[in-house]
């Protein structure tokens, strides 16, 4: 038998997963990994902390699976995006922190930038459509601003993922996919923008060099053999980052194919042969692991939070129950859901209890119910608050929708997926087939393996990925149900449109 080792780094910790030639997960071990807050806005790793969970889950997986190690082939990395890690000249980590993914601190760095290029040239030529402080090119330049001393000592600005290849390896590279998320790769040329680069102040030799995901950077090294307890002879691909690996664990390689990932935060994400670029909405855009390709998305910043709050905040009582063994709260939340009439009684919640992305009006939008009355109960606003986190995904669904034929098909995965109830909310709001699949917990892990197995020359293609996402289920919109929410999704807009008005004036308060 023929395995691969696929690593799943989150912000929450990294997932370690063994997978055969099949494609199918055996077994996974996840080890978690803690964020620091040391100033506004600051939110940082410790890049050891990753390598620690790296080894840790290696070990753990082999011991609760007893394989033959020698059967492991290779080995490939899904890496949360827009990091900055600073490698020195004699190969050292120079900082014990680095900022991940929603470290903001980088404002003044790109307004600076945003003097020399039109932050619309900008999106239009990268598709980063998150906030610009965010992504790698201005994290490094905060770097040369405020720690000049480690910049200078700097050889290689690197991503998460690429770190732990690097450890593996002591290469020191990075895949298209995750270059697409420097602030500085241009995604029609599938190369970094020599301008962007220069209106940066950052020399092109700080950024690593590019790969394909596929790219066999090498085999690991026997001091870190040793220390994983696997074979020398394991291959490392160069792997992607998490928004692109999961778009190719959900099987979505060709045009128009999309799923949802319905996690703690949400989004809906397009494969296409261009990307999806609005200077409105701001679809965020990263180059595919498939090279040609892209994953294009659209998001929500709070959707499983949201519930999770309805529940802490609402539902006291059930997370009681639960407390004294009974039935998990959020399946009876689930349940008390249906006793709702389609529009929970005419009232509407508004999922922005983290702010506003980028298809809101305003950063500065709040949460809220909207149209409560005396006859409201709990099982109304928990069904409310369903609906309108769905309808939130929808409307940023519409987005997508508009550039990209999408087939009548949508894969959903993350932990909100696993409600039938829910899967049937989205079916009558998206008005499309719901397909929940038995990899919808491993997407992003499943995605790093078909790199492995490809790069190693076990798979000859990502074709296999249709095949592996066999459905377990299919949920078919009802008619009268869409018909319904289409007209609720009128009120929701003009609630969400007022919503960013009243943020607006808050924050001015």
């Amino acid at each position: 038998m023929t395995y691969i080792i696929a690593y799943d780094l989150g912000t929450g910790g990294i997932k370690a997963s063994l997978f055969d030639i099949d494609g199918k997960s055996l077994s996974s071990s996840f080890f978690p990994c803690r964020t620091y807050y040391p100033e506004e806005n600051f939110r940082e790793q410790k890049p050891e902390d990753w390598w620690k969970s790296v080894v840790n889950s290696t070990r753990d997986l082999i011991n609760k699976t007893e394989i033959d190690i020698k059967n492991i082939k290779a080995i490939a990395v899904s890496g949360h995006s827009l990091g900055a890690v600073p490698i020195g000249y004699s190969g050292e980590l120079l900082s014990e922190y680095v900022p991940i993914w929603s470290d903001s601190r980088a404002t003044e760095e790109a307004n600076k930038f945003f003097k020399i290029i039109s932050e619309k040239e900008w999106y239009e030529k990268t598709g980063n459509g998150f906030p610009p402080s965010l992504y790698a090119v201005f994290k490094i330049m905060w770097y040369k601003e405020h720690c000049r001393e480690l910049f200078e000592k700097t050889c290689k600005f690197i991503g998460t993922k690429d770190y732990i290849n690097y450890k593996m390896t002591g290469i020191l590279a990075t895949d298209y996919s995750y270059a697409s998320g420097s602030g500085v790769f241009d995604l029609k040329k599938w190369e970094y923008d020599e301008e962007l680069i220069k209106a940066s102040g950052i020399l092109k030799d700080k950024f690593p060099d590019l790969y394909e995901s596929t790219h066999i950077l090498g085999t690991i090294k026997e001091k870190v053999a040793n220390e994983l307890g696997l074979p020398k002879t394991i291959k490392v691909a160069c792997g992607g980052v998490d928004n692109s690996c999961m778009a190719l664990g959900a099987g979505c390689i060709d045009e128009g194919m999309s799923y949802t990932s319905l996690g703690t935060s949400a989004w809906v994400a397009v494969t296409s042969s261009q990307p999806v670029i609005d200077i409105d909405k701001r679809p965020y855009v990263f180059a595919h692991c498939i090279k040609g390709m892209y994953a294009s998305a659209t998001a929500i910043f709070s959707a499983g939070n949201s519930y999770r709050w309805i529940r802490d905040n609402v539902c006291k009582d059930i997370v009681q129950v639960e407390k004294n063994g009974g039935v998990d709260s959020y399946e009876k939340m689930n349940e008390l859901a249906k006793t709702s009439p389609i529009g929970s009684k005419k009232l509407i919640f508004n999922p922005s209890l983290a702010g506003g992305s980028s298809i809101d009006e305003s950063q500065n939008i709040r949460g809220a119910y909207i149209g409560l009355t005396l006859g409201h109960t709990q099982a109304d606003l928990i069904r409310a608050g369903l609906e309108g986190i769905t309808l939130g995904l929808q409307n940023a669904l519409e987005v997508l929708e508009a550039y990209v034929k999408l087939d009548n098909n949508m894969l959903i995965v993350g932990g909100g997926s696993k409600s039938p109830f829910w899967r049937q909310l989205f079916a009558d709001i998206y008005n499309k087939n719901i397909l929940y699949t038995k990899n919808g917990q491993q997407t992003g892990s499943l995605g790093a393996a078909a790199i492995a197995f490809v790069g190693c020359g076990l798979w000859k293609d990502f074709s296999l990925l249709k095949e592996i996402n066999t459905d377990l289920s299919i949920i078919k919109p009802q008619e009268e149900n869409v018909t319904k929410y289409k007209k609720i999704n009128k009120v929701f807009k003009k609630v969400a449109k007022m919503q960013s008005e009243i943020g607006e004036i808050l924050a001015n308060l």
